[in-house]
Protein backbone atom coordinates (compact mmCIF):
# COMPACT_ATOMS: atom_id res chain seq x y z
CA UNK A 1 0.00 0.00 0.00
CA UNK A 2 1.30 3.43 -0.97
CA UNK A 3 2.00 5.80 1.94
CA UNK A 4 -0.58 8.22 0.52
CA UNK A 5 -3.25 5.56 -0.05
CA UNK A 6 -5.82 5.89 2.74
CA UNK A 7 -9.01 3.96 3.45
CA UNK A 8 -11.71 6.50 4.39
CA UNK A 9 -13.76 5.77 7.50
CA UNK A 10 -16.65 7.90 8.78
CA UNK A 11 -18.11 7.56 12.27
CA UNK A 12 -20.30 9.32 14.82
CA UNK A 13 -19.15 9.57 18.47
CA UNK A 14 -20.30 10.85 21.85
CA UNK A 15 -18.31 13.12 24.15
CA UNK A 16 -19.43 12.97 27.79
CA UNK A 17 -17.38 14.93 30.34
CA UNK A 18 -18.25 15.07 34.06
CA UNK A 19 -15.99 16.45 36.79
CA UNK A 20 -13.02 16.66 34.40
CA UNK A 21 -13.44 12.96 33.48
CA UNK A 22 -14.25 11.67 29.98
CA UNK A 23 -16.44 8.63 29.35
CA UNK A 24 -14.17 6.30 27.36
CA UNK A 25 -14.55 2.83 25.94
CA UNK A 26 -11.77 0.29 26.23
CA UNK A 27 -11.07 -0.51 22.55
CA UNK A 28 -10.37 -4.19 21.78
CA UNK A 29 -9.62 -4.13 18.02
CA UNK A 30 -8.49 -2.00 15.09
CA UNK A 31 -5.80 0.69 15.00
CA UNK A 32 -6.98 2.06 18.38
CA UNK A 33 -6.80 -1.35 20.08
CA UNK A 34 -5.83 -1.24 23.77
CA UNK A 35 -6.41 2.51 23.93
CA UNK A 36 -9.16 4.69 25.27
CA UNK A 37 -11.61 5.71 22.57
CA UNK A 38 -14.92 7.53 22.35
CA UNK A 39 -18.13 5.52 22.21
CA UNK A 40 -19.51 5.55 18.69
CA UNK A 41 -19.02 4.10 15.25
CA UNK A 42 -20.30 3.65 11.72
CA UNK A 43 -23.75 4.37 10.35
CA UNK A 44 -26.05 1.57 9.29
CA UNK A 45 -28.04 1.71 6.05
CA UNK A 46 -30.63 4.50 6.19
CA UNK A 47 -29.54 5.67 9.65
CA UNK A 48 -29.21 9.38 10.50
CA UNK A 49 -26.26 10.76 12.44
CA UNK A 50 -28.06 11.05 15.76
CA UNK A 51 -29.62 7.61 15.35
CA UNK A 52 -26.11 6.20 14.90
CA UNK A 53 -24.91 8.14 17.94
CA UNK A 54 -27.67 6.82 20.21
CA UNK A 55 -27.32 3.21 19.01
CA UNK A 56 -23.52 3.09 19.14
CA UNK A 57 -23.23 4.70 22.58
CA UNK A 58 -25.74 2.19 23.97
CA UNK A 59 -23.99 -0.78 22.31
CA UNK A 60 -20.53 0.24 23.52
CA UNK A 61 -21.27 1.64 26.99
CA UNK A 62 -24.56 0.01 27.99
CA UNK A 63 -25.84 3.51 28.79
CA UNK A 64 -28.66 5.33 27.01
CA UNK A 65 -28.08 8.79 25.52
CA UNK A 66 -30.39 11.22 27.33
CA UNK A 67 -29.44 14.29 25.28
CA UNK A 68 -27.04 15.39 22.56
CA UNK A 69 -25.80 18.85 21.55
CA UNK A 70 -22.89 20.65 19.91
CA UNK A 71 -22.27 18.69 16.68
CA UNK A 72 -18.84 19.17 15.08
CA UNK A 73 -16.71 17.35 12.50
CA UNK A 74 -12.97 16.63 12.39
CA UNK A 75 -10.59 14.40 10.50
CA UNK A 76 -7.28 12.68 11.16
CA UNK A 77 -4.90 10.65 9.03
CA UNK A 78 -3.53 7.56 10.78
CA UNK A 79 -0.65 5.56 9.31
CA UNK A 80 0.12 2.56 11.54
CA UNK A 81 3.71 1.45 11.92
CA UNK A 82 2.80 -2.06 10.71
CA UNK A 83 1.02 -3.49 7.65
CA UNK A 84 -2.55 -2.41 8.52
CA UNK A 85 -4.15 -0.01 6.05
CA UNK A 86 -3.71 3.73 6.43
CA UNK A 87 -6.93 5.42 7.53
CA UNK A 88 -8.45 8.83 6.85
CA UNK A 89 -10.84 8.95 9.81
CA UNK A 90 -13.60 11.54 9.44
CA UNK A 91 -15.78 11.83 12.53
CA UNK A 92 -18.76 13.73 13.84
CA UNK A 93 -18.69 14.44 17.58
CA UNK A 94 -21.68 15.27 19.74
CA UNK A 95 -21.62 16.33 23.37
CA UNK A 96 -23.86 13.81 25.16
CA UNK A 97 -25.41 13.15 28.52
CA UNK A 98 -25.87 9.46 29.36
CA UNK A 99 -28.05 7.60 31.83
CA UNK A 100 -26.63 6.37 35.13
CA UNK A 101 -28.22 2.96 34.50
CA UNK A 102 -25.96 0.54 32.68
CA UNK A 103 -27.08 -2.49 30.67
CA UNK A 104 -24.89 -5.48 29.85
CA UNK A 105 -22.83 -4.97 26.70
CA UNK A 106 -23.79 -7.23 23.81
CA UNK A 107 -21.00 -9.44 22.45
CA UNK A 108 -22.44 -9.28 18.94
CA UNK A 109 -23.70 -6.02 17.44
CA UNK A 110 -25.24 -5.29 14.04
CA UNK A 111 -21.87 -4.92 12.29
CA UNK A 112 -20.12 -7.89 13.95
CA UNK A 113 -18.29 -8.31 17.25
CA UNK A 114 -18.53 -5.47 19.76
CA UNK A 115 -15.18 -3.64 19.78
CA UNK A 116 -15.72 -2.26 23.29
CA UNK A 117 -14.50 -4.03 26.42
CA UNK A 118 -16.58 -1.74 28.60
CA UNK A 119 -16.12 1.80 29.84
CA UNK A 120 -14.06 3.88 32.17
CA UNK A 121 -14.34 7.50 33.35
CA UNK A 122 -10.81 8.80 32.79
CA UNK A 123 -9.37 12.08 34.08
CA UNK A 124 -8.71 14.38 31.14
CA UNK A 125 -5.21 14.94 32.53
CA UNK A 126 -4.47 11.18 32.28
CA UNK A 127 -5.26 10.94 28.56
CA UNK A 128 -2.21 11.09 26.27
CA UNK A 129 -1.03 10.17 22.78
CA UNK A 130 0.30 6.96 24.33
CA UNK A 131 -3.05 5.70 25.69
CA UNK A 132 -5.83 7.44 23.72
CA UNK A 133 -7.26 7.40 20.20
CA UNK A 134 -6.90 10.38 17.84
CA UNK A 135 -10.59 11.15 18.49
CA UNK A 136 -9.89 11.69 22.17
CA UNK A 137 -6.82 13.74 21.28
CA UNK A 138 -9.13 16.08 19.28
CA UNK A 139 -11.37 16.40 22.35
CA UNK A 140 -8.30 17.34 24.39
CA UNK A 141 -7.42 19.94 21.73
CA UNK A 142 -10.94 21.36 22.15
CA UNK A 143 -10.55 21.46 25.94
CA UNK A 144 -7.21 23.27 25.56
CA UNK A 145 -8.75 25.62 22.95
CA UNK A 146 -5.92 25.02 20.49
CA UNK A 147 -6.03 27.15 17.35
CA UNK A 148 -5.21 24.04 15.27
CA UNK A 149 -8.16 21.96 16.50
CA UNK A 150 -10.04 22.39 13.21
CA UNK A 151 -7.02 21.45 11.08
CA UNK A 152 -6.32 17.92 9.93
CA UNK A 153 -3.96 15.99 12.16
CA UNK A 154 -1.59 13.35 10.82
CA UNK A 155 -0.18 10.45 12.82
CA UNK A 156 2.54 9.03 10.52
CA UNK A 157 3.91 6.32 12.87
CA UNK A 158 0.83 5.28 14.82
CA UNK A 159 1.52 2.51 17.33
CA UNK A 160 -1.08 -0.23 17.74
CA UNK A 161 -0.73 -1.23 21.38
CA UNK A 162 -0.41 -4.85 22.44
CA UNK A 163 -1.57 -4.29 26.03
CA UNK A 164 -3.80 -1.95 27.99
CA UNK A 165 -3.12 -0.08 31.22
CA UNK A 166 -6.09 1.59 32.89
CA UNK A 167 -5.52 5.13 34.13
CA UNK A 168 -8.38 6.75 35.98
Amino acid sequence: MDEYDYHKHFGVYGVCIKDQRLLCILKNSGPYQNRYDLPGGSQEQGEGLTETLVREVLEETGQAVLSYTHPRTYDVFVRPDHLSPNTHHVFALYTVEVSEEKMTLPEIVSDGLNDSNGTNWVKLSNLTKDNASPLILKVLDEQNQLATTLDKTTYPNWKVRSDFEINN
